[in-house]
């Protein structure tokens, strides 16, 4: 078969559904290849929303996401979705294609150095230069991309090699590689700290979700009466319906969650990284902190452990749990009460009925329109913030924030992956400048037979930058924006538009489109 029939087929092995891109004409002959295959190809309106949709795939089903783009801007367009993988851990492959192999050794048409620009914001990534190892690599990138701690691989692949024939046929997908049991000298380390300990406290970062280990962390919570607050991506590993949760890090008006972690006398992070969340805003050093991960901590004054229990997350806290059945210990209770409390009434506030809309006064009407399964995809923005710390999610993988990149516009593609990766409700909320950067994948979605609900938070500015230039010199510059007629805009794709103007007319919107045809809601707040 030819190079690029192999690829394809290799893909199918893998368990590919559909592939996310843009055709380019050193992608023909795979573009063929996957018509004659079980893989969809979905081509999107920029190669930035190809790559964010892999990214919300892998981060909801744990299987590598796939993108394509063509060589030159096709490559650089995929770049930021990919790095938005790389640092949020989630589980991508891209494909780029590129010119002959006879060309790329001098300066030629739309040719750059695509792997040495992918090197930096990809675990492993390689050229396809002959035909002959095309199984191998391609097993490999999902290989690499999908074991702990996932991320981003890429392959590039010539148009002349894509068209040779090969007699190698795809490898079978074996089990992932899983880490190992923790170590009974680590652990016996744990238990010391937690003997001499009070008042615990649990944080949930971004790897208690993507390791599924969220039923053993629920199981120590609930058997140890321990606290737990949540970075922004470790949302929903413990439900924010139990009393025990503190939600995340800077939850409450007055920082309640991270005064919880002043308080306690032991730290114990589970799947913490510190790429989403710098430490040192939590961390002054004077607490014991032990590490509870797949590999180990980065080296960082503001986050040195006394104890790395380098193992499985899920395997490690089952231990523990079951030592504390078995043991007398017991923690001082109720010495978070009146923080998660004080957290509580800060989420539950209702504005008055005429005042302006708020980011944190929606978010309590659309939590109540959405199941606990429904999923949110948040972009990046000042609301981002409000609904990390405001926002009461209930099971894992509900709540997809991109904060290790960080990245503007993934709301909108991501909102596309979720609604064809999962069997629920699916949100994207937004703010009006990350919306018009990947409004266009409204299109995609409603080619490719979504219905999800996009919520834009318009205040006509970049918000966030707006806030902080204001708190560092009392005015601001470069942030104010004009937006088209966004309801109108929604209406050009063929979707339901809305733009509500009371609280009731909020409610009755919110209700009506959660679960109902592909809408758009135009919110102004202040």
């Amino acid at each position: 078969m030819k190079a690029s029939d192999l690829l394809v087929a290799c893909l199918e092995r893998e368990g590919v559904d559909r592939v996310f891109g843009i055709p380019g004409e050193e992608l023909e002959d795979l573009l063929f290849s996957i018509r004659e295959s079980d893989v969809a190809f979905v081509p999107v309106r920029h190669e930035q929303g190809a790559a964010f949709m892999a990214d919300v795939h892998g981060r909801l089903t744990g299987d590598a996401g796939v993108c394509l783009g063509t060589l030159g801007p096709g490559a650089t367009n995929l770049l930021t979705g990919v790095a938005d993988a790389h640092l949020d851990k989630s589980p991508l492959v891209a494909i780029t294609g590129q010119g002959g192999l006879e060309r790329l050794h001098q300066e030629s048409h739309q040719a750059i150095d695509v792997l040495r620009m992918f090197e930096p914001v990809t675990k492993w990534n390689t050229q396809l230069d002959s035909p002959d190892i095309v199984h191998e690599s391609v097993r490999k990138a999902f290989k690499v991309a999908e074991y702990e701690k996932p991320g981003a691989t890429h392959l590039e692949l010539p148009e002349d090699v894509a068209a040779e024939e090969t007699e190698a046929r795809p490898l079978e997908v074996r089990d992932r590689a899983t880490a190992a049991a923790p170590n009974p000298d680590a652990l016996a380390r744990v238990r010391e700290l937690l003997r001499a300990a009070d008042r615990p406290v649990v944080i949930a970062g971004n790897g208690a979700v993507r390791t599924r280990a969220a039923t053993q962390l629920r199981e120590f919570v609930e058997t140890t009466d321990v606290p737990a607050v949540s970075t922004y991506m470790g949302k929903g590993a413990v439900s924010d319906a139990d009393e025990r949760s503190l939600m995340t890090l800077g939850s409450g008006a007055d920082g309640e969650a991270a005064a919880a972690i002043s308080r306690a006398d032991l730290v114990v992070t589970v799947g913490y990284d510190i790429a989403e969340h710098d430490p040192a805003e939590w961390n002054d050093g004077s607490t014991p902190l032990v590490h509870v991960d797949s590999e180990p901590a980065e080296v960082y004054e503001a986050y040195d452990p006394d104890v790395e229990v380098i193992a499985d997350s899920g395997l490690t806290l089952r231990s523990l749990t079951d030592w504390y059945r078995s043991s007398e210990l017991t923690f001082e209770t109720g010495w978070f009460a009146d923080l998660r409390d004080r957290i509580a009434a800060d989420v539950d506030r209702t504005p008055r009925e005429r005042a302006p809309f708020t980011v944190e006064g929606v978010l309590p009407v659309l939590r109540e329109a959405m199941a606990p399964e429904d999923v949110l995809v948040s972009d990046v923005g000042s609301h981002k913030a409000a609904i990390a710390r405001g926002f009461p999610t209930y099971e894992p993988n509900t709540c997809i924030v991109s904060n290790g990149l960080a990245s503007m516009g993934i709301a909108v593609p991501g909102g596309l992956a979720a609604d064809l990766a999962v069997d629920a409700n699916v949100v994207a909320a937004t703010g009006d400048g990350g919306f018009l950067m990947n409004a266009a994948e409204i299109e995609t979605a409603t080619r490719a037979g979504c219905d999800y609900t996009v919520i834009v938070f318009n205040d006509d500015d970049y918000g966030l930058i707006s806030k902080k230039q204001r708190h560092h010199t009392g005015e601001s510059f470069g942030t104010e924006l004009t937006n088209p007629d966004l309801v109108a805009f929604a209406e050009s794709f063929g979707i339901d538009g809305y733009r509500p103007e009371s609280r009731a007319d909020l409610r009755e919107v919110i209700a009506a489109a959660v679960g109902g045809d592909m809408a758009l809601v135009e919110i102004p707040v202040e």
